[in-house]
């Protein structure tokens, strides 16, 4: 691992495709070997095709799901909710400062903290402390600035166009 030097990556914007593109990546990381560990924030369905797809064909990826992930607006949160993320960061977190994993994801972070379901300065912190060639990716609408500042990379994926607003619904193996 000594070579490898790690970055970090945000995949943000109202586009469809920001989870896709760190589970890409996840599938790049995988052919080579790499150890990835990804967190999902507000997305607890153990049914769904990615899932399925990690748990038969990539052995050296650990998924952990959010144990609540319905829907709520900006204010609306239960002590629950709270709970939830700062469990979910903290397993992420750990599994970074662990230098165990060479890539590891926190799907949908971004929306979370702009949620202030987790602290921007805990990101930071972590993004700071992190071994140097551990790769990690956060996804998720409303990237805070400083999120980005921090980061190597930051993609947004903007919507140009949409299915939804033909009036086709959620499909399994497009939308999950």
């Amino acid at each position: 691992m000594g070579a490898k030097k790690g970055i970090v990556m945000v995949y943000t914007g109202n586009g469809k495709g920001k989870t896709t593109a760190a589970l890409g990546l996840a599938l790049r990381a995988s052919g080579h070997g790499e150890k990835i560990y990804m967190v999902q924030f507000r997305k607890s369905d153990p049914t769904y095709g990615e899932i399925q797809a990690i748990r038969k064909f990539l052995p050296t990826m650990t998924v952990v799901q959010s144990e609540r992930s319905r829907f709520r607006k900006k204010g609306d949160f239960e002590q629950a909710d709270f709970d939830d993320a700062a469990n979910i960061f903290a397993q992420g977190e750990a599994a970074v400062l662990s230098g165990e994993y060479d890539l590891v994801i926190f799907d949908e972070i971004n929306f979370a903290a702009f949620n202030k379901l987790v602290k921007i300065e805990d990101i930071l912190e972590m993004l700071e402390k992190r071994p140097p060639h551990v790769t990690v990716v956060l996804t998720g609408r409303y990237a805070d600035e400083a999120v980005m500042e921090a980061a190597d990379l930051v993609s947004e994926v903007r919507e140009i166009k949409h299915h939804f607003h033909k009036g086709i619904a959620a499909q399994p193996g497009v939308e999950y």
